[in-house]
Order: structure tokens, then sequence, then C-alpha cells
């Protein structure tokens, strides 16, 4: 059985990017790799890895002060009412920077590149992947067996 309050991203992935809490997208994977590396369970999963960082940036809240109250046992409901008393972004600015997460891609040749050699290793004939949703949730699968 899976265990989120101390997940082990050995065995499995996280949540992936589309999953939303209290709106944000990208937030539950955010809280299960936290939980992972705090409990020595991330795996090759890592906490403010460049998605975090757009989740601190629009937020404005502090990676490592998140940690710190990921540390302290809270649930999703819990980390989700500190993490509103952290920011004063708006319902409707949490639900177009979600939407954008979602459906962003490589924007450059550099980041097409790294993308299709990427789907080229795990999935070559898939056509379908166009955003890093799709590859994060592709990847996840590849990686604990599933075939793509």
């Amino acid at each position: 059985m899976l265990n989120y309050s101390s997940p082990n991203l050995t065995q499995h992935p996280p949540r992936s990017v589309r999953v939303r809490l209290g709106g944000f997208a990208h937030l539950p994977r955010l809280l299960d790799k936290a939980r992972a590396v705090i409990a020595g369970n991330g795996g090759d999963y890592k906490y403010n890895c460049p998605l975090d960082k757009h989740f601190f940036a629009f937020t404005g809240v502090d990676a490592d002060a998140m940690l710190a109250e990921i540390k302290k046992g809270g649930t999703d409901t819990q980390i989700l009412e500190w993490v509103r008393s952290q920011t004063k972004r708006q319902n409707f600015e949490i639900r177009s920077w979600s939407d954008w997460i979602e459906l962003s891609g490589p924007g450059g040749a550099g980041g097409h590149e790294w993308m299709a050699e990427t789907i080229k290793a795990s999935a070559p004939d898939r056509d379908d992947i166009r955003t890093f949703a799709d590859l994060l949730d592709m990847d996840d699968f590849v990686s604990f067996g599933g075939k793509a």
C-alpha cells in the first residue's frame, strides 16, 4: 500500500503534476517529493527542481521555509493553509498559472531537442507527448516498469 505521508519514491512515482490541491497544479507532486526527501526515499526525484522553482516564484513561498513546514508533518490540507498564508495570489491567478503549468512545453530549440531525445529513448512511437506534464507522466510510468 502506498503511504503518501511518507512516500518512498524509489518504489512509486509522486503524484502527477496535473493533480491539484487548492487549485495549485504541481503542489501535491511537490509535497510527495519533499516528504520522500525528508524520509531519505527521494530516489531520482529532487525537491526544489526547476518545476518546483516555478511554484515558488509564482507563490512567493520560500523553498526552505516550506520544507521546514513540511517537516512538521502536516497534512496536505494543513500545508495548503500554510501556503495560502504565505502568498497573495488570488484564485483566478492560481487557476491561470496551473493551466499554464499543465500546458507548457519547451520554448526554444534546445528544449525541443532535449524533449525529443527523451521521448525517443522511452516512447519512440508516441506522438501525443506535447507538454512537460505529458513528459513527466510518461517518464514516471516508464521509470516504474510501464511500457510507453
